[in-house]
């Protein structure tokens, strides 16, 4: 069963403070040529928060998405069907899980900028995966979709 609508999209973009540690790298590159003269010099600068923002954006442009029965988060796509019960983390307890109780066999999808997560069982037997953990700024509004888009196959 394929959904009309998109019940939940979410991009984890980088905090705006990356744009000014993306504009420092410039400054930093342009210090290193000045001995060169000028046009190097700008060339570092430019070259050098160029670079360093294509390394934040690309970092900050993974998607967490339910739609047509399946999660997609980051690479991953997994049906609804096979994921269990979601389990809304709130600061303290997604970095409880992002280090001590977490299970090497577990699917990350981890932004340390990001302080709230879903823990969310993956029920397949043959998926040797015990959980999906996603940082999400709203894992009330993605259990929500979760659910919904769960019940939604399970009618069809």
């Amino acid at each position: 069963m394929q959904l009309s609508a998109t019940p939940y999209e979410e991009r984890l973009t980088a905090p705006r403070s990356w744009w000014l540690i993306s504009f420092l790298v410039g400054v930093s590159f342009a210090l290193i040529l000045l001995p060169f003269g000028t046009l190097p010099m700008l060339g570092g600068l430019a070259g050098g928060t160029a670079a360093a923002a294509v390394v934040a954006s690309s970092y900050g442009s993974v998607r967490i998405r339910v739609v047509g029965g399946h999660l997609i988060a980051g690479e991953a796509k997994i049906p609804v069907a096979a994921l269990g019960d979601a389990e809304i983390l709130d600061a303290e307890e997604a970095r409880a899980w992002r280090t001590y109780k977490a299970d090497p066999r577990s699917f990350m999808l981890l932004r340390s900028y990001i302080p709230g997560a879903l823990r969310v069982d993956v029920t397949d037997p043959a998926d040797p995966t015990p959980y999906l953990f996603l940082s999400t700024r709203e894992p009330e509004r993605l259990a929500q979709a979760l659910r919904a888009a769960r019940d939604a196959a399970e009618a069809a």
